[in-house]
């Protein structure tokens, strides 16, 4: 019998008591299903409460076999090695202790002779080289996250959870991924912003603030089925909207007809034409008429306005994000940034870059490439002062913004509104809250704390923070901006990045992401000469 994973009338709130899940069903089996939404909507949640991570305010979760998970970021402690992700400390200090010769001859029965090997294969089947005693902290993320996957198929669970297994990942590390999925023959929960690997999964899974939603078929027939939906809600709210017109309309013309007779009748009764019984007669009808009249009519208008609601709703849901830029000016041929013959690293006795030269002029687009550990990152903080070159120069000749991984720009103690009119001084309340608008953060939702935000949301504030004001810097520089995106606020922003006519130097391995901005030229850096780098 296939392992399968039933949800029933799961309820989770947030701490602040917004609702995630509210009643919802849910089963998945033995498929590759692609769990999908916008940042914020829940699904880290679904999967920290399908692995028990989390307990459900309400409802049942119920499971059968073994379930494994990746979680989306793996902070490690300085003691941790690649052995810990298998849980295989203590038995590989058995073994380290029967190669040196002083194994108890209880460590020689319990010994696992092909453990070591066969951690070995699992890494390099992920493309990693590295043995079990290697320290995670000397990892890079890519690094990590292969490991960890390694780990994760060594133990042969019936449920693989993936939270956004692509991410830090390089190109070679991406299609093994996929790779993994395609050839994995057991049950599969993925939440992922990768359209690529989205592609090959068996059914979409959509978390919105109106529920889940199970659609089967791959990233690319859900889309399709999406734009049908949007279509279809935009009609109900155009047929919603011209009712009310009508019955806007209708209501008048009613008003209009009884105002005419009720002064015909009351000329009648001010001229003696009818008997006064008569005429109190009419006028109570009138009333009894005028009242059924506004009740009916209210009641068509508010089944009108309801209809209108839910077809705005529905839209909120499918449309997606909008993202419009200010011009920042940026004459064509102007060098933005000049690199002349410089090594940087955290040791000067083992630069992680060498004797790099290269110069960004006017509104160049340049992709930072090469394999995880290569030193994107470190390149980065060069540029952007963060590093102090061990030799060579660094000329960064206008002014920019930097977007990390962990968007430190912004300050998570206070709201998304007030660090945009930090970051935009000239910008007054309506100018800074109809910017903020354009990013999904309307009305209230301007308000949130920053550090209460997912990580996705945290990068979509501060994108809205950096290019949504009047005057973006003429030079924008991106670490992964990806990674923690949803699928909607990534094409939003490469529509935003194709119209940004200022320089962008950009660190991402999502190939269809540095297609969609308009890359002119790839950088690619060679593999540092430490693997740990």
């Amino acid at each position: 019998m296939s392992a399968t994973i039933t949800l029933s009338h799961l309820t989770w709130s947030t701490p602040d008591g917004r609702t995630l899940f509210s009643d919802c069903d849910l089963t998945f089996t033995a498929e590759r299903s692609g769990l999908v939404g916008r940042n914020g909507v829940g699904k880290t949640t679904l999967l920290r409460l399908i692995a028990r991570d989390l307990v459900p305010q309400a409802g049942t979760i119920t499971s059968s076999g073994n379930i494994g998970w990746l979680r989306q970021s793996l902070v490690p402690a300085p003691q941790d090695t690649i052995g810990d992700l298998f849980d295989a400390r203590d038995a590989l200090a058995v073994l380290k202790r029967a190669e040196a010769g002083h194994a108890t001859a209880e460590d020689l029965a319990k010994a696992d002779w092909t453990l070591e090997a066969r951690i070995e294969k699992a890494l390099n089947a992920m493309g990693f080289d590295a043995g079990p005693a290697t320290p995670l902290v000397a990892l890079s993320g890519g690094q990590r996250t292969r490991a960890a996957l390694a780990a994760l198929v060594f133990d042969e669970p019936d449920f693989l959870l993936l939270d956004e297994p692509t991410n830090n990942l390089d190109r070679e590390g991406r299609q093994r991924v996929i790779d993994l999925l395609a050839r994995w023959p057991k049950g599969a929960v993925v939440v992922s912003h990768d359209r690529e690997l989205l592609d090959t999964m068996d059914a979409i899974v959509e978390l919105t603030s109106l529920g889940v939603t199970r659609y089967g078929g791959n990233w690319s027939l859900y889309r399709e089925r999406k734009a049908l939906e949007l279509a279809a809600s935009r009609k109900d709210l155009d047929d919603a909207e011209r009712r009310l017109e009508e019955l806007a309309r209708s209501a008048r013309e009613t008003a209009e007809r009884k105002a005419r007779k009720d002064r015909v009748g009351k000329k009648k009764a001010l001229k003696g034409d009818m008997p006064r019984i008569l005429a109190g007669g009419l006028k109570m009808r009138s009333e009894a008429t005028s009242s059924n009249n506004a009740r009916l009519a209210e009641d068509r208008r508010s089944e009108a306005r309801m209809a209108a609601d839910a077809a705005r709703a529905r839209i909120e849901v499918l449309q997606p994000l909008s993202v419009t830029l200010a011009s920042t000016g940026l004459p064509a041929g102007r060098t933005v940034l000049e690199v002349t013959d410089a090594s940087a690293g955290y040791a000067a006795d083992a630069p992680v870059l060498r004797h790099l030269s290269f110069s960004i002029a006017g509104p160049e687009r340049i992709a930072i490439c090469g394999p995880n550990g290569c030193g994107k990152t470190t390149l980065l903080q060069l540029i952007t002062g963060g590093l102090p070159a061990l030799s060579g120069h660094v000329s960064l000749r206008v002014p920019f913004a930097l977007l990390d991984q962990q968007v430190r720009l912004l300050d998570a103690s206070t709201s998304i509104l007030t660090n945009f009119r930090r970051l935009n001084p000239d910008a007054d309340e309506n100018t800074s809250r109809a910017a903020l608008a354009r990013f999904m953060y309307r009305a209230e939702a301007a308000l949130q704390t920053v550090g209460d935000l997912s990580g996705g949301q945290r990068l979509r504030a501060g994108l809205a923070c950096v290019i949504g004001g009047s005057n973006p810097p003429p030079l924008l520089i991106l670490d992964e901006p990806t990674n923690h995106l949803d699928i909607d606020a990534i094409e939003a922003l490469e529509a935003g990045l194709r119209a940004y006519d200022g320089a962008l130097i950009v660190v991402s391995h999502d190939a269809a992401f540095l297609q969609a901005i308009g890359i002119t030229r790839h950088l690619t850096l060679p593999v540092a000469s430490d693997p740990a780098l």
